[in-house]
């Protein structure tokens, strides 16, 4: 495990405060505000080396690169935004997907992304309100459910 940084701690506060999966250079732009010099490489550098130690994990969406978030989120899933192209956590599970196997299978797995429009992006009729649903703060390692 490598020592803390300005650079480190600057990465990982903007990621923290983000509260959504961030692309490297969404990193970038986030914790410059803090160390104004730095450059895209050292945020590659610490994004692998604190997904290495066990803080941050990767989000992988189909055809895109990854995103990055802390470790620790319960189980979720993820909607990304078609107009903005941001990525954001959804604190809910459809669960029990078994009967949507095909007979004889069995589902070991899953991982949902919703795609549409983000509150900012979407037209004001189109936007849907619902209760945030609570994270709890109980440790999780993957976006996958077993099960």
């Amino acid at each position: 495990m490598e020592r803390n940084t300005r650079q480190r701690n600057a990465i990982r506060g903007a990621i923290a405060q983000a509260d959504r999966p961030l692309l490297p250079q969404e990193v970038l732009d986030a914790a410059q505000r803090e160390v104004p010099g730095l450059g895209i490489a050292t945020v590659y550098r610490n994004l692998k080396a604190l997904t290495a130690d066990g803080e941050l994990q990767a989000v992988n969406l189909p055809g895109e690169n990854p995103r990055f978030e802390l470790v620790g989120h319960r189980h979720h899933h993820h909607f990304q935004c078609r107009q903005c192209q941001r990525v954001f956590d959804v604190h809910a599970c459809p669960g029990d997907l078994s009967r949507l196997a095909p007979q004889g299978f069995t589902i070991e797995d899953h991982d949902l992304t919703l795609y549409g429009r983000c509150a900012d992006c979407a037209p004001p009729a189109q936007t849907t309100r619902r209760p945030a649903v609570a994270s709890a703060a109980a440790p999780g390692r993957t976006h996958r459910h077993r099960g």
